[in-house]
């Protein structure tokens, strides 16, 4: 039987686990799986249940609406593969990963298709029968680049988009269109070393440790909600060049697990934070 996901995040009160699973109780549905956190600060309710059975989603949804605080956010999704698209610049590691995570099932998600302001990865994508667009930015203001890459994002309706090393910053205008819905990779451990050559800054300040962080795009540059990071470490021995090409490896790898929990639903944005049941 089809699994069920319900996400909700109200201010808190006593009583609200035993509200919520007695209104999934009540229509006789079987709990697989839950999850609760108060963030005390705000003194807010988060709630994440996997659950079975059949139901009717309207009416599930104004009981729990009647049963929870007012001011309540509830979400209630299939447990399903998400449609996205992948914006990538020249580098490969991150979108090959991709690719390979895509062709072999391994990916919570189909890949509609990649756009690209070079040619550069066209050969790849395509070995992997996804399609390719390639929209350059030259000789073109960045609104009129935007704008047509909003017009062939549009024609693959993605959930979400996935910034593969894209190295380009989009406007307020553009993210705007995609609420909570741009994923990007930035290849230092935030809030440290912004902006381009993250590497040299590193090797130049002689980091002890490199790292990656995924995070939400939002108009403040790398300063979305965090989704994931992991560092490695490193000394006076590694050059920039051999900084970077670990960098490269641990991007990867933070990147799938930032995608793996989005895409399992398992990540609440609120404020400028997220809520991760993992």
């Amino acid at each position: 039987m089809a699994s069920h996901i319900l996400l909700i995040n109200c201010p808190d009160q006593r009583g609200l686990v035993f509200k919520i699973t007695g209104v999934l109780y009540q229509h006789n549905l079987n709990i697989i799986s839950n999850g609760e956190f108060v963030e005390r600060n705000w003194n807010h309710f988060f709630m994440r249940t996997e659950f079975s059975g059949a139901f009717d989603k309207e009416k599930l949804l104004l009981d729990l609406t009647q049963a929870l605080p007012e001011g309540v956010d509830i979400r209630l999704t299939d447990k399903k593969k998400k449609d996205i698209v992948l914006l990538a610049t020249k580098e490969h590691h991150c979108i090959s990963d991709l690719l390979v995570r895509f062709a072999f099932n391994e990916l919570q998600a189909n890949i509609r298709a990649v756009i690209s302001n070079y040619d550069v990865l066209q050969d790849l994508t395509r070995k992997f029968n996804v399609p390719f667009h390639f929209i350059s930015h030259e000789e073109k203001s960045r609104e009129a680049h935007e704008a047509e890459l909003l017009h062939t994002i549009q024609i693959y309706q993605p959930e979400f988009i996935v910034l593969a090393k894209y190295m380009r910053i989009l406007s307020p205008g553009f993210v705007s269109n995609f609420s909570d819905c741009i994923i990007n990779i930035h290849h230092s451990f935030l809030p440290a070393f912004i902006g381009a050559n993250p590497y040299a800054q590193a090797y130049d300040r002689g980091v002890k440790i490199i790292g990656a962080t995924a995070h939400f795009v939002n108009n403040n540059l790398d300063e979305g909600p965090i989704i994931a990071q992991n560092v490695i470490p490193v000394n006076h021995t590694h050059s920039a060049r051999e900084m970077a090409q670990a960098g490269r490896d641990v991007e990867k790898i933070v990147l799938a697990n930032a995608l793996r929990m989005v895409f399992n639903e398992q990540v609440f944005v609120y404020r400028n934070k997220t809520i991760i049941f993992d």
